[in-house]
């Protein structure tokens, strides 16, 4: 394959973990606005870490490993593709060698984590991808196309369990989880979210 025609974003485990952060990249990943990529590896990563802090939940997270699968069928970054790719790969910490080398199997444009000290500038430079925490990822894509923004979130908070949920409320809650400019700008087009 040489690469999407969409832009691409690698999800690393980081904004993976997180139910708030996750929805909203699924939520509009399924809007076709970008290919959303990751490896089961990700995958087990951030179920591990969850399952590890949150021990009620060992075992009760396939179904939601399986929604985000649903959600966006062409999610998987084979093995094969990068595992030959990161031996060749070097980063201040060596578990998200496999992250970039993912990217780079992927021809992705950008990682979306948390962790931009785990990908240097300098590094990723040389490879063209781009480092965008999850709050700047969606803001981006904001910014390129607000009605399928605001159409996907108007979607997950419909979706949410709590539906008579103020639009304040939804904000807050993905201000809590580290998207603090997105909740502002659900704040602003409260009236059509």
């Amino acid at each position: 394959m040489a690469g999407n025609a969409r832009y691409t974003a690698v999800l690393d485990a980081c904004v993976l973990y997180q139910l708030a952060i996750a929805d909203s990249l699924m939520s509009i990943a399924v809007t076709g606005l970008f290919a959303a990529k990751w490896t089961t590896k990700i995958e087990e990563e951030w179920v591990r870490s969850l399952e590890k802090d949150r021990p009620e939940l060992k075992g009760r997270l396939g179904s939601r490993r399986d929604d985000m699968r649903e959600a966006v069928p062409d999610w998987e970054i084979s093995e094969t593709a990068w595992k030959s790719i990161a031996i060749s790969l070097t980063l201040p910490d060596p578990n998200d060698v496999h992250v970039l080398a993912a990217a780079i199997a992927e021809h992705a444009d950008c990682i979306v984590t948390r962790n931009h000290q785990d990908f240097p500038a300098s590094i990723m430079a040389v490879h063209g991808i781009d480092i965008l925490d999850p709050d700047e990822f969606i803001i981006n894509q904001w910014d390129l196309e607000n009605v399928s923004v605001m159409a996907a979130f108007k979607g997950m908070r419909a979706r949410r369990k709590k539906p008579a949920e103020s639009v304040e409320d939804f904000a807050r809650t993905l201000e809590k989880n580290g998207l603090p400019a997105t909740a502002q700008k659900i704040r602003e087009a409260a009236a059509l979210i």
